[in-house]
């Protein structure tokens, strides 16, 4: 009993431990260290590691705290219920992790295919059902750290697997006593530091941007006036930014929650901003065309009256039980509340649009955390990245926060600039070597205006990255099955 109760302890501890290297908090470190504790509750003393049903029970005890912790956000959406029940269908994942962990305790090599494994399982929890959840990915607690110069190199993937590694070497090193543990441990930081601190060519060419936040109104407003109120909010800073001379402006998604092609309020208010300011701006709006309704980043273009319509961005991944409904006449059985969820269409388009001449690659909010969005955008040519984000509803939270995070290891593994615009904060301008040079508070209006680089470069993480993590997912399976076939 008191193995049981060590354990169980352990795993609450590394999963508290994990939460502390997400932000606001950013303790990369206590990512690995979590980790690591983690594989200790799993696998000491040796020889007497828990069974199968044991190592399951720690590794979801060690998920249900990191994720009860980490998504406090969601509640304010939607209630304290909804993100409970979340937290407990991300922690199911673990079983898997758990099971195969057991069978890794077993051979004197299993900490080394341990962070292996935990990847494989963060690669399914990030990608079914619905698209999956990957907000919670290990990489993003590894931006203030050496280990997010890999992200350049393999992308959140092998980020991920490095953190785990460090992690589980430590606890080899210190308490198994394994020499070869120590290359484990310092390989990994020292490749990190090294890629994280190459000399860059300079620069051929930069171009001067500017980012909104209007802010939203909280109180006294109905529906409709608040939406006209954070149109008009985006409008006032624009022409307060005017003077600043920006060559292209970035505002949020959801900025005009008014589609402006049938509401000629909105489109008027929109007009008189781009005029002002005299040059392109990106706007996040609603649209709908043939397919259905669009979140949509749309470019307008300054006139020689009135501003004109250019290239558009659809939201590609959608927020499933937000802006899309799964299965809805299955779970309206269940409770009508599954109408609140929008139906939105997803856009099947390059990611990128042209403004000023340059083209500039959008992640709108959710879309940040995939992959495939700021990959495919490099890929048709993205010289500067965006990601336009309507963080309002959570208010004072630490969603915005964890959100920046997710550019910023973009902006490493892309080896671009990006341009955070929120509606309501935080703001920021992101550098290609991850670093925030401006950001705004929450709940307060303003505009960030800097010359950022524009670069051509295609790093080793868009070309290879989803091979690369296909193959750490392999190996991290094979070395699990094959613990297992030794224990036999």
């Amino acid at each position: 009993m008191g193995w049981v109760v060590l354990r169980a302890l352990l795993a609450v501890m590394s999963g508290g431990l994990v939460y502390l290297s997400y932000e606001p908090h950013g303790l990369w470190w206590a990512g690995i260290g979590g980790i690591g504790m983690l594989w200790l509750a799993l696998s000491w003393p040796q020889g007497r590691a828990p069974g199968v049903g044991g190592g399951a029970g720690i590794a979801v005890l060690h998920s249900l705290a990191l994720y009860i912790l980490l998504l406090p956000w969601i509640g304010e959406l939607v209630g304290t219920l909804p993100y409970v029940a979340l937290a407990v269908w991300l922690s199911l994942y673990a079983v898997v992790l758990g099971w195969g962990a057991t069978w890794l305790a077993g051979v004197r090599w299993g900490w080394a295919g341990f962070g292996l494994l935990y990847l494989a399982v963060e690669l399914l929890r990030s990608s079914v059902p619905f698209g999956g959840f990957s907000w919670v990915r290990l990489a993003w607690g590894q931006i203030n750290g050496p280990l997010a110069g890999l992200a350049a190199w393999g992308g959140p993937a092998l980020v991920t697997a490095a953190a785990a590694l460090v992690g589980t070497g430590l606890v080899a090193l210190l308490v198994q006593r394994c020499p070869a543990a120590l290359l484990a441990v310092c390989v990994p930081l020292a490749a990190g530091a090294v890629a994280g601190g190459m000399p860059k060519p300079a620069d051929a060419a930069s171009i001067r941007v500017a980012a909104i936040q209007g802010n939203v109104p909280r109180l006294g407003l109905d529906f409709n006036a608040q939406r006209r109120a954070v149109l008009a909010n985006h409008v006032d800073v624009t022409k307060q930014a005017a003077a600043a001379k920006p060559e292209l402006v970035i505002w949020p998604e959801n900025s005009s929650d008014v589609n402006p092609f049938r509401d000629g309020e909105a489109m008027a208010l929109i007009s008189s901003a781009v005029q002002a300011v005299q040059v392109p701006v990106l706007v996040g709006t609603l649209t709908v065309d043939e397919v259905g309704e669009r979140n949509t980043m749309q470019v307008f273009n300054p006139g020689a009256r009135r501003a004109s319509a250019g290239e558009f961005h659809h939201k590609k991944y959608l927020q499933p039980f937000g802006e899309t409904m799964p299965m809805r006449e299955f779970f309206r059985k269940f409770s009508d509340m599954v109408d609140l969820a929008g139906d939105f269409k997803p856009g099947n388009g390059p990611g990128v649009v042209t403004m000023a001449g340059h083209k500039v690659g959008v992640a709108t909010c959710y879309e940040v955390a995939f992959d495939g969005a700021f990959r495919s955008s490099i890929r048709s040519g993205a010289q500067i990245m965006t990601t336009p984000t309507n963080n309002a509803t959570f208010g004072f939270s630490d969603q915005t926060y964890q959100q920046l995070a997710m550019s910023r290891l973009r902006a490493i593994e892309t080896d671009r600039a990006v341009v955070v615009a929120a509606t309501s904060g935080v703001s920021a301008l992101v550098h290609p070597d991850g670093s925030v040079s401006q950001s705004t508070g929450i709940f307060e209006p303003g505009y960030l205006v800097e010359e950022l680089p524009l670069r051509q470069s295609v790093t080793p993480a868009v070309k290879f990255g989803a091979w690369i993590q296909g193959l750490l997912v392999a190996l991290g399976i094979v070395l699990t099955l094959a613990a297992g076939q030794a224990r036999r």
